[in-house]
């Protein structure tokens, strides 16, 4: 297809995220998050007119080469050299096992090791140091090496501050009353806002969509941060892609007839993100004026635009932050670029991703960088649900974490990833350098993470300390090789220099580094 001409618009839209509609009866044992925009960041591109170019998702006349850089195995990467490393094999399923669906726990004798990695800072008793280590220069990030590991009942003992993990989770549990009491009134706000929008042509099937880290349980801190999804079906469209990013498209209607209410949106016979994003955020800035008629003890205001984001963001009480996301919902198959992508076989099993695939997926109003603007007719692809279900249903054995024979660690060392980010972000928020990454950089290397571990036994909850430490080892893995594909559009590179420069990453992953060398003093003192 030719590249459509025209000059490229310039203005960015507001942040993106999922929220949940929260109650006081499913907030039982449930966190709350707030979710960074799930799909991936906006990839620059060359600038090639307002439209860029683009092709029909279905017949992409390029596929992007495979990945030929294998990611090494957990406990690879980040090696220390003070300890001889043992070597291990590392047990994986056959593909008839992966694909057989539910399974039961392993007998013990059979178990695996869990997620190790070389050289474990310290032996049983050893003290740490007196003196904090300084903090390494880009060069003096661990390497990768060969999967190594050692007995289980060795790394529990030698586990580094397991202790004082579990103490940080401790601490980022929410009460029940404060995750009741902010559920009600953002609930109440969403669906305030909700029922005058379906009054609204060209909104009027919408329906609020449950996705987000308060529903998938790895909420962290304070119930202030909600992302809230609306979607609303569209069908008959057809793809473009845009540019060969696999992430992003542009959406035209097979069939236009005069009476679809979206015509309104329409520029060039394109479905005009820009368009309904600012008709979506202007219905939303009427109706909360008239919220306080109904809900007098509620103050909401909308906050400014935030470039490049897809979301409308309310500040509620001048306490609770809402980001709420338009977003398009196709019940068709899902875009070519995903084929390779969702790499869960030997994790959940390959029915499982069949059915994973069968789902809708959605669309969300994300524009493409574009030179040194943006493309604002271009969608972005959202796999929010997928990743709420992938979740709540996160363990090779279909019953993990459901009963008391049965738990795994994973959700854990996801809440302590995003909690170091957290911090890490907060303390260093005066330089910027860390302003472009987010929980969702966290979120996709820890699911890559699961698939390369798939065994529960792997995240046994005893083996805390090891299974973080690896979750940090290849998180740092991907900051130096500037590699993080994204879960469901492997071509889709979240590291790529063009999203995120080099320096940034090296700074990051030198800080990350230094805690993890000093015991983690940003998650304070236990």
């Amino acid at each position: 297809m030719q590249p459509r001409q025209g000059k490229a618009t310039r203005r960015a839209s507001e942040a993106a995220a999922t929220v949940p509609e929260a109650s006081a009866h499913s907030a039982r044992g449930a966190r709350t998050d707030s979710n960074e925009s799930p799909a991936a960041p906006e990839a620059a591109l060359p600038k090639a007119g307002k439209f860029g170019p683009a092709r029909k998702s279905g017949s992409r006349q390029k596929k992007s080469p495979p990945d030929t850089q294998e990611r090494s195995p957990v406990g690879a990467t980040g090696a220390r050299a003070k300890k001889a490393p043992q070597r291990a094999q590392d047990a994986r399923p056959s593909d008839s096992t992966s694909a057989a669906g539910a399974e039961g726990l392993e007998p013990p004798a059979a178990r695996e090791p869990a997620l190790s990695r070389a050289g474990s800072r310290r032996q049983r008793g050893a003290r740490c140091s007196p003196k904090p280590r300084p903090p390494p220069g880009p060069g003096d990030v661990p390497s990768p090496g060969l999967p190594v590991s050692v007995p289980i009942l060795e790394q529990r003992d030698a586990a580094p501050g397991a202790k004082k993990l579990r103490a940080v989770l401790e601490k980022l549990k929410l009460s029940h009353q404060d995750i009741s009491k902010a559920a009600k009134v953002v609930n109440g706000v969403v669906g305030h806002l909700l029922h005058r929008l379906k009054c609204e042509s060209g909104f009027g099937g919408i329906e609020r969509l449950h996705t987000g880290s308060y529903y998938e349980h790895v909420k962290i801190s304070a119930p202030n941060e909600f992302d809230v999804m609306f979607k609303l079906e569209v069908p008959r469209i057809q793809l473009e892609e845009y540019s060969d990013t696999g992430a992003y498209y542009f959406v035209k209607f097979k069939r236009n007839p005069k009476e679809n209410p979206l015509s309104q949106f329409l520029e060039d016979e394109i479905l005009s993100a820009s368009k309904m994003l600012s008709k979506f955020r202007k219905i939303i800035k009427e109706e909360i004026n008239n919220i306080k008629d109904v809900q007098p003890d509620t103050d909401v205001i909308m906050k400014r635009k935030r470039q490049g984001s897809p979301a409308v963001t309310l500040l509620i009480n001048k306490e609770i932050s809402v980001d709420i996301t338009l977003a398009l919902e196709l019940k068709t198959s899902w875009p070519t670029s995903t084929q390779d992508g969702l790499p869960v076989k030997n994790w959940l099993s390959a029915k499982v991703r069949q059915q994973l695939r069968l789902k809708p997926f959605y669309l969300v109003p994300k524009h493409a960088k574009e030179g040194n603007g943006f493309q604002e007719e271009t969608w972005r692809l959202s796999f929010s649900h997928i990743e709420k279900e992938i979740l709540s249903n996160h363990g090779k054995s279909k019953t993990c974490c459901e009963n008391k024979e049965m738990k795994c660690c994973r959700k854990n060392c996801l809440k302590l990833m995003k909690y170091l980010l957290e911090q890490l972000k907060e303390k260093f928020k005066d330089k910027k350098h860390l302003d472009k990454f987010s929980s969702y950089h966290v979120k996709t290397a820890f699911f890559h993470l699961c698939a390369d571990n798939p065994q529960d036994s792997q995240w046994d909850p005893k083996d805390l300390g090891l299974c973080f430490d690896n979750c940090v080892t290849y998180f740092l893995q991907c900051l130096r090789t500037e590699k993080l594909k994204n879960f469901f559009i492997p071509g889709f590179n979240l590291f790529s220099s063009n999203l995120i420069d080099t320096s940034s990453k090296e700074f990051l992953s030198k800080q990350i580094e230094y805690e993890r060398n000093n015991e983690f003093p940003v998650f304070g003192e236990f």
